[in-house]
């Protein structure tokens, strides 16, 4: 009798223990066609000799194809632990991230209290990509992170974060990122300099905004330039693509919420520090912003617009990318989306619809100074 109760008793202490913990695989998988005209050509590194049109099989221009596991553990007394690993993959090739790791976007364990926040340690998405919520295209790859060459769009190792609960309608974001170095800020034997941000949100019916700042370091200097732009465009983005991989990154940005319709616009201020010799043509400082609305014509289908724009010192010149698109859910789990774009350059602009690195180089994938560069893609998406 007295065994039967005692296993009675562990069987339900697993039930328990069960219930207060779980684990969810989840992911995302976008593939599609894409046609780009304005694409350079010649020799991958020396400089573009002429442009052409391009029709291929792409991943990832809706949204980064995607895998992950999270998991939470109630341990009582408003406690619970986290843990959250996730990887980007390519749909149409199966390749996954590389030299980035396995979870190259997400690796994080961490600490939740419903009243005082959450704490997590890891490798996570950089705070700059905050700006995802206040981009009328939700950062695909034609949109906020083209005209500042993916300097919204970093991962971060080394990291701690801190999310406030949320009180009265405000919440506080912040990470801090190590260089792991002997010199605090970075000097070339760690593969990343020292990063950090925060960011206030207020969000109400009617409307959101958000003030965000972050600033991310050389790894070979721990300064906030990333060093001289090589013709060739084929440096490492994290220290040779200047202002666009090391620098000060101040953010206001707004949402407003109009029945079927939602309004987006931010403003950028990009600042370098630092710089010494910079060739003309290479920019310090960038003044980026964007606006525009999306409509929810019916539960299933959306409509897009906006602009993108950016301006650069030191004759870096400007560019604006105009652009329409939508997406139509034939499920809560699988849409079908459309985005045509097109980016036009100032006489001394190569900016393209990709978040590509600097420099005038086929490889770079940029258009040739002073063109323009025009695209459209279709695909489908599947989240589980």
């Amino acid at each position: 009798m007295k065994k039967a109760l005692l296993a009675a008793a562990l069987m339900s202490a697993g039930v328990v223990a069960h219930a207060q913990s779980s684990v969810t695989l989840y992911g995302r998988l976008d593939a599609g066609l894409e046609y780009m005209s304005g694409v350079p050509t010649g020799p991958a590194n020396g400089a573009a000799t002429g442009s052409g049109n391009r029709f291929k099989a792409e991943s990832g221009d809706w949204g980064t194809s995607l895998w992950g596991l999270k998991g939470v553990e109630d341990i009582g007394g408003g406690n619970k632990v986290l843990f959250q690993l996730e990887g980007s993959f390519n749909t149409m090739t199966g390749a996954g991230p590389g030299n980035g790791g396995l979870f190259n976007r997400w690796a994080t364990v961490g600490l939740s209290n419903d009243q005082y926040g959450t704490f997590t340690m890891g490798r996570m998405l950089f705070i700059s990509n905050g700006v995802w919520d206040f981009d009328p295209f939700g950062q695909s790859n034609w949109s906020s992170a083209s005209l500042v060459r993916s300097r919204n769009w970093p991962q971060s190792s080394n990291n701690v974060a801190y999310q406030s609960p949320k009180i009265a309608g405000f919440d506080f974001y912040g990470q801090y990122a190590l260089s792991n170095a002997t010199s605090w800020n970075g000097n070339g034997t760690t593969p990343q300099g020292r990063e950090a941000g925060a960011q206030v949100t207020y969000t109400n019916s009617l409307f959101q905004v958000r003030g965000l700042y972050d600033e991310i370091r050389n790894p070979t200097n721990g300064g906030l330039w990333g060093g001289a732009v090589a013709n060739n465009g084929i440096n490492s983005a994290n220290t040779g693509n200047g202002v666009f991989s090391a620098s000060r990154e101040y953010s206001a940005l707004v949402n407003v919420f109009l029945g079927q319709f939602k309004i987006q616009a931010a403003y950028q201020a990009v600042r370098s520090a630092g710089a010494t010799g910079v060739a003309y043509g290479q920019p310090t400082t960038l003044n980026h912003e964007w606006g525009g609305v999306t409509w929810q014509a019916t539960p299933a289908a959306a409509l897009i617009a906006a602009v993108y724009h950016v301006n650069g010192n030191n004759g870096a010149g400007n560019a604006t990318i105009y652009t329409v698109g939508g997406s139509y859910n034939l499920s809560k789990r699988t849409l079908l989306d459309l985005q045509v774009a097109t980016v036009r350059n100032s006489s001394n602009a190569n900016f393209g619809l990709n978040a590509n690195n600097a420099g005038t180089s086929a490889g770079t994938d940029n258009p040739l100074p002073g063109h323009a560069q025009t695209g459209v893609y279709a695909g489908i998406q599947h989240s589980f």
